[in-house]
């Protein structure tokens, strides 16, 4: 299962608060250049990268000079709002030096559970990624509330490769992957190499919490790789210290625990959509749409669209029929209804005259449809 790294081209990094900050001494910067060069070289090979960094309570925690992790939400939030400022720009400045730009993307769940918001996110991130900027990618702790926050930042890395369909989840973390035993107290536990992510005697090994800066422990590393599963993605965890470790993943050294997806990520992102959401709202489609989608499997453009129905926001999922009522397809909306109806029937290139503004030129892009 190794060439499934090797081989993956677009990849989401999780590094966590232990590994960034030394263990709360502050932003480890030597540790954080090494991580650094490696994903640049892994950019100049083609690689699409986002990275998804923990750190900001932590490094706040340690510029305001306080020795356990505060339990008040206004105590982590302003501790964030401190440190994430010290995060960013250590990230900006480690990936300048190789000529690289960093976006920063502060994200909460209403932004991923909302589908215009994730719609959005979605489209920012691949046009950061398109530029050949790095996304660094944190939970927005300042604004968080206890009944939206991710939690944790594995659930957060998870969540993010199902926004962009990444081929592969890395997890970086203090320990050198998931063992059958807690290697703390049994010098026999062995490490798992490989696993499927839903295998349910995983989750008897995963017991133990997080350290005393992070709110992460192995269960939400698994739970982690269980949700990137649902997109497809293959996760590995893997000890964020061990020499060079991105680069030897990339060469498909087997290192740390690969839990692979049930379906392969087409599969598993088609069901994902068709399985999670109501529709609301119809398209009518000509002849040569359907064979677009159908034969061809293309995205779904506004000029092949005859009739618009329902009342649907960007981001809802429609069905797609043909002309004598029989279903096609169901999609994500890349525009509302009311949207939808100003351009029926023109070409892309006519979608700025008429709305004004261009947010896609699909009405439904092929990533987001599924066959029926």
């Amino acid at each position: 299962m190794r060439d499934k790294v090797s081989g993956a081209r677009r990849w989401v990094v999780k590094i966590g608060s232990a590994l960034l900050t030394a263990d709360g001494r502050g932003l480890d910067r030597a540790s954080m250049a090494v991580w650094v060069e490696q994903m640049v070289a892994l950019r100049e090979a083609g690689i699409e990268l986002v990275l998804v960094s923990s750190g900001a309570v932590a490094a706040g925690m340690s510029r305001l000079g306080w020795a356990s992790r505060p339990k008040a939400m206004h105590a982590l939030q302003a501790a964030a709002a401190v440190g994430q400022m010290g995060l960013v720009q250590a990230w900006e400045s480690s990936f300048g030096e190789h000529g690289r730009h960093t976006a920063q993307v502060l994200l909460t769940h209403d932004d991923l559970s909302d589908r215009k918001r994730y719609l959005n996110a979605r489209s920012t991130l691949r046009a950061l990624v398109e530029l050949g900027a790095i996304p660094v990618i944190n939970e927005n702790d300042t604004v968080v509330t206890d009944e939206i926050r991710f939690g944790d930042n594995d659930t957060l890395a998870a969540l993010v490769a199902n926004l962009v369909e990444a081929d592969l989840l890395v997890i970086l973390t203090d320990r050198d992957g998931m063992f059958d035993a807690d290697p703390r107290s049994n010098p026999d536990a062995q490490l798992i190499f490989e696993a499927r992510a839903d295998d349910p005697a995983l989750d008897a090994v995963a017991g133990g919490t997080g350290g005393a800066l992070g709110r992460g422990g192995m269960q939400t590393k698994l739970r982690a790789a269980r949700l990137a599963a649902r997109s497809g993605a293959h996760t590995v965890i893997v000890g964020g210290r061990i020499e060079r470790v991105l680069d030897r993943l990339r060469q498909g050294e087997r290192l740390g625990t690969l839990l692979a997806p049930e379906r392969g990520l087409l599969a598993a992102r088609k069901q994902w959509l068709a399985g999670h959401l109501q529709t609301r709202g119809t398209l009518v489609l000509d002849h040569g749409a359907v064979k677009a989608l159908v034969e061809d499997r293309k995205s779904l453009l506004p000029v092949g669209v005859r009739d618009v129905q329902g009342a649907f926001r960007r981001g809802e999922m429609v069905v797609c029929v043909a002309e004598d009522g029989r279903e096609v397809a169901r999609g994500l909306a890349n525009y509302s209804a009311v949207e939808a109806q100003k351009i029926v029937g023109q070409p892309s290139d006519a979608i700025e005259r008429l709305l004004g503004y261009v947010s896609e030129p699909e009405l439904v892009h092929r990533d987001n449809l599924v066959l029926v």
